[in-house]
């Protein structure tokens, strides 16, 4: 293992081998604990996209909230799932059965396409034109908007999805679905996640499907691993750190290198990062 390999594997904290339960159990836990500190907070709010991520962190929050209720006997705590399709989602059927596999406590849907079509066109009248890439970047912007706004109103926090394959290549949007309050499934690779989900006996369709953002117009259900040009699985063997490819390292240390922006807080001048 290359030295550069071995910080990014200790600062994506992926363990070569997990025990479903056990992390399963951590993640609930976590997502109490943070509840419990934070006492004013009675509510875990979560867009649900119907894809493996979203189905595993709903699972989680839902798990957490039903704990809580049990032993505070606070029936305040609830969880929030929201569904934020752009018009009309392709897969809208995986997110209703992820929705029916997570028994979420509340189902709100906010339709985004009139927010997001009204963004671009204000920018369009002061002559700023939005590609369909910065257009996909406004829809998971939009969403986050709506999910806060949701907190806000319940007086909740947002969870996030995110997880280390996802983390190490910057595969998100900065201030979208990479602005949340808590991120319950960091530490976790691509097929970690899976293992949580057949412990938790979660529709198979939903964890084997192929990971997409689905967030460009001009590419719809454009597959991670082709914007990425790098399979999860050799993500995942890299973040165990295992020996793989020198091209593919190559490529995995390339994403994680040209997005460090994103796994950091906004840059001040005491900052060394950007000298």
């Amino acid at each position: 293992m290359s030295d550069l390999q071995g910080k990014i594997v200790t600062e994506m904290m992926v363990q070569p081998s997990i025990e479903p339960k056990e992390e399963i159990r951590k993640s609930v836990d976590f997502l109490k604990s943070y509840l419990k500190k934070n006492s004013f907070l009675k509510k875990l709010v979560l867009g649900i996209s119907g894809g493996q991520d979203s189905t595993l962190t709903g699972k989680l929050a839902q798990m957490a909230i039903n704990e809580l209720r049990e032993e505070t006997g606070d029936n305040e705590y609830e969880f929030i799932a929201v569904r934020l399709p752009y018009g009309q989602q392709a897969d809208e059927q995986d997110a209703m059965d992820a929705i029916d596999f997570i028994k979420a406590d509340k189902v709100l849907r906010v339709d985004i396409k009139p927010a997001v079509d009204a963004n671009i066109s204000v920018l369009r009248e002061i002559k700023v034109s939005v590609s369909d890439f910065d257009k996909g970047n406004i829809k998971a912007r939009e969403r986050m908007i709506a999910q806060y706004a949701i907190a806000g109103a319940y007086t909740g926090a947002v969870v996030g999805t995110d997880h280390s394959a996802e983390s190490i290549t910057g595969f998100y949007t900065k201030y979208g679905d990479g602005g949340t309050d808590i991120n319950p499934i960091f530490r976790l690779n691509k097929r970690q996640g899976r293992q949580l989900l057949e412990e938790l006996k979660a529709p198979v369709h939903l964890y084997v499907k192929v990971p997409t953002a689905d967030l460009e117009d001009e590419k719809p259900g454009l597959a991670d691993e082709v914007a990425l040009g790098v399979t999860y699985n050799d993500i995942d063997d890299y973040l165990e750190g295992k020996e793989i490819k020198p091209e593919i390292s190559h490529k995995i240390e390339g994403w994680y290198l040209r997005t460090q922006h994103k796994r950091h807080l906004p840059i001040t001048i005491f900052d060394e990062f950007w000298k």
